[in-house]
């Protein structure tokens, strides 16, 4: 299915002995990342983009075979837009908006995650995981040849880590023997085994569900009249699962998901020719070849901090969802999204340290929205008990017929953005303004004359202001704040409207670097603004 450039075979970045390895004593960096998927990877990137001097650390020299994960979602894409990628991933994903839902053979919900017009990115991408790497990896490379002091090193395992009060001690392992380097701070983002999180004695709390689930990729011959949507069976009258999921992925492929049970011999399953036995049923004569397949298992679970002194967890090293609701490499990025800024104002010098417990509140709460979400999915997908077995089967023998139980079906609640609703960075909202830009709440992207507001607000603190002036620059506390002067006379869509003004006739919102609305305001109040910055920034 890849070329080279997408497997293990070729070697992204292969192991190379740095100038680390040849020091008496160890050399202190600001920040090293462990784990070169695409949190790292993306960890790396926000980290590049400020000039705060990062390393990753990885175990391997290239992305992972497989497609793993493969849904994408809207806020993914921004984030990585805002990384400089998100255009290539766009380019090659299968854009899907629409779901459908069938119990047996009939259809009895359908579903459009982005029935509105007026954003960059579609509601979702399926993109193979491989390839979403690479393209943060390319990023990363334009970013290094233009300077940004980012290093990834291959072949350069951690085995140990020792947390002192100010920095982190790590003794790597590589080709040419070991070495011992240091941090400051130490950012795990590898992946839900997480050696870090062994290593230093953590470990999850959560609920793992007693049930199995089948992943076949198969790349089918000839004309294949599935649309491009997300379709999921509920007792698929083939009789091949108790549920089943289906997705169309770039270069033709099809990802097949079963569910199978618990008590199963997994060994046996992944044997070809039974994966085989349960396509040929649901395919009825399609010739296909196999791509890839895997066994898995729900499980929804978190550490209780994400801060554990200098060291931070993220992505699948801090949490897991299951697979359906795309949850997983979405709120990763998220977590990113939400660490990147803090993390560099702090070393920078213009955050106090007690900014980045933020990281922890707000991406717990995303967590557990998260969890919450996907275990009411695992719950309705996979009943336990003969009561919820009941309920399931009346609410889909309902939704057929009545449109009112169609929403209470439930295949897997999907992705969407994180607000921080009672974050303690939020202002106090003083616009009565649209709910969907509520501080704590991300920006949603608005079509402008020359491109899109995501895009230009990028990477920093923005003043924006719609129909009301203000100075073109406010510095506070060592932060410089950009004004965007917007007007609603300018936008035909009046979508700028709708989602920033409401019946509002003028607004001006203070935006943090992740694109989440800090506060907002009826007009420019300078003492009010400045009071905003400092409290968003943890002074306050």
């Amino acid at each position: 299915m890849f070329d080279d450039r997408y497997t293990l075979a070729y070697k992204l970045y292969p192991y190379e002995r740095s100038a680390d390895q040849d020091k008496d004593t160890p050399v202190r960096h600001p920040v090293v990342v462990m784990g070169g998927g695409p949190i790292g990877i993306a960890t790396a990137l926000d980290l590049g983009l400020q000039g705060i001097p990062v390393v990753v650390l990885d175990d391997h020299e290239g992305v992972g075979m497989g497609s793993r994960a493969i849904c994408f979602a809207k806020r993914c894409l921004e984030i990585a837009d805002r990384y400089g990628c998100g255009e290539p991933m766009l380019d090659k994903g299968v854009v899907w908006n629409v779901g459908k839902v069938f119990h047996k053979d009939d259809q009895v919900f359908e579903f459009n995650l982005l029935p509105e017009e007026g954003h960059k990115y579609p509601a979702f991408i399926n993109l193979q995981q491989p390839y979403f790497e690479s393209f943060q990896i390319e990023r990363l490379r334009e970013l290094q040849a233009q300077g940004a002091p980012i290093e990834i090193r291959g072949k350069n395992r951690i085995d140990n880590v020792t947390v002192k009060e100010d920095h982190v001690v790590l003794e790597v392992s590589t080709p040419d023997g070991p070495y011992t380097m240091e941090a400051d701070w130490l950012v795990g983002c590898d992946g839900a085994s997480s050696p870090l999180r062994e290593m230093l004695g953590y470990d999850f709390t959560g609920k793992v569900f007693q049930d199995s689930f089948l992943i076949a990729d198969i790349k089918m011959k000839g004309d294949v009249d599935f649309p491009t949507e997300r379709w999921f069976w509920f007792e698929p009258s083939h009789g091949e699962g108790a549920s089943m999921l289906l997705h169309r992925q770039p270069d033709d492929v099809w990802r097949v998901d079963f569910q199978i049970g618990w008590d199963v011999d997994r060994k046996e399953e992944m044997k070809e020719e039974n994966i085989r036995r349960r396509l040929d049923a649901f395919l009825k004569g399609v010739e296909y070849d196999m791509v890839w397949s895997s066994i898995y298992t729900f499980q929804c679970k978190r550490m209780d901090s994400f801060l554990q002194g200098r060291v931070f967890f993220a992505g699948d090293a801090a949490h897991q969802v299951s697979p359906f609701g795309a949850r997983g490499a979405n709120s990763g990025m998220q977590d990113v999204d939400n660490l990147g800024w803090k993390l560099g104002m702090v070393i920078e010098g213009k955050a106090p340290e007690s900014l980045l417990d933020t990281y922890n509140t707000e991406r717990v709460h995303g967590a557990d929205e998260n969890i919450l979400n996907s275990t009411r999915s695992t719950d309705f997908i996979t009943p336990k008990s003969a009561m919820s077995t009941l309920l399931r089967d009346s609410v889909l023998a309902l939704s057929e017929h009545y449109e009112f139980a169609r929403p209470m079906v439930n295949s897997g609640r999907l992705s969407v953005p994180c607000t921080y609703d009672g974050s303690a960075l939020n202002s106090a909202d003083a616009l009565d303004g649209p709910a969907r830009t509520r501080p704590g709440s991300p920006c949603p992207d608005v079509p402008l004359g020359d491109g899109y507001l995501l895009s230009k607000l990028g990477n920093e603190f923005i003043l924006l202001t719609i129909d009301t002036d203000a100075p073109d620059e406010i510095e506070e506390s060592g932060i410089t704040v950009r004004r965007l002067a917007l007007s609603t006379h300018d936008d035909p869509s009046l979508l700028l409207k709708e989602r920033y003004l409401g019946d509002c006739p003028a607004g001006v919102y203070l935006i943090r670097p992740d694109q989440h609305v800090a506060a907002r305001r009826p007009n420019f109040d300078e003492n009010q603004i400045r009071a905003a910055i400092r409290r968003a920034t943890g002074k306050e």
